[in-house]
């Protein structure tokens, strides 16, 4: 599992991604995490961007992550008596006392496992951490064609000022392996700190998924009763679609 970030990444993730992102599957896992009565799992917390919310709404939400820099930022962001709800841990060997009502792993964290035996490991673990009728929900990415066919060439997806006079700016680039469906992933940040221009680059790699794989994937792993969505309000997939909602129900 290929997502640990270093600390600028995590330094700058709010900012970026409060502008790129909508804000739809934020609203959606929200949704959900209050229709049930129990504890929650939030996989790959980040700095919180969900979590924080969740607990303010007086949802019993714990979660994992697997980069050191995201979980002390989350921590700086909640109460030291809520410190406990959040550990350092991976979706592949996570142990709980808790049996959890819903699990959830928001913004492709799911393609960050790149082998089918990670990705059956993953699904089959968190069904032993679900109470008997809970559910287990992510999100992935419809590939792009187009994308697939040209790559992202330096694509400049931000740019800001994270403080008054100090700028930001993250500049992307991708190309995809199709035979093995890995995306590699580049993200340069520059940012000016007291005026002196600094660097830091992050690679990572995201599996690509496609719809039939991903049902056979599903029928591989313990959970028999799995609904496939196109968008953040579970309707059908089509050719427009531009997500995969898997809702994987124990």
């Amino acid at each position: 599992m290929d997502a640990i970030y270093p600390d600028f990444f995590a330094r700058f993730y709010d900012l970026i991604y409060s502008k790129i992102l909508t804000g739809q599957d934020s609203e959606y896992y929200m949704r959900k995490a209050r229709e049930v009565d129990g504890p929650v799992l939030e996989v790959g917390t980040g700095t919180g961007r969900f979590f924080t919310d969740a607990l303010k709404t007086g949802i019993d939400i714990h979660g994992i992550d697997i980069s050191s820099s995201m979980i002390d930022m989350l921590k700086a962001r909640i109460s030291p008596e809520d410190h406990y709800r959040v550990r350092l841990q991976s979706i592949l060997d996570f142990k709980s006392d808790i049996k959890f009502v819903l699990i959830i792993a928001p913004f492709r964290v799911f393609m960050h496992l790149n082998t089918i035996s990670d990705q059956v490991t993953a699904l089959n673990h968190v069904y032993e951490q679900l109470e008997t009728g809970g559910q287990f929900i992510f999100d992935l990415f419809i590939p792009n064609p187009v994308m697939l066919a040209n790559g992202l060439n330096e694509f400049m997806d931000f740019e800001g000022e994270y403080e008054e006079g100090e700028k930001i700016k993250r500049i992307v680039s991708a190309q995809y392996d199709l035979v093995n469906q890995i995306n590699y992933l580049t993200m340069r940040f520059e940012w000016t700190e007291k005026g002196k221009l600094q660097t830091g680059t992050w690679n990572t790699t995201m599996r690509l998924f496609f719809r039939y794989e991903l049902e056979h994937l599903l029928n591989r792993s313990k959970f028999k009763q799995t609904a496939i969505y196109g968008d953040f309000i579970e309707s059908p997939l089509t050719r427009e679609s531009k997500e995969f909602i898997a809702v994987c129900t124990k």
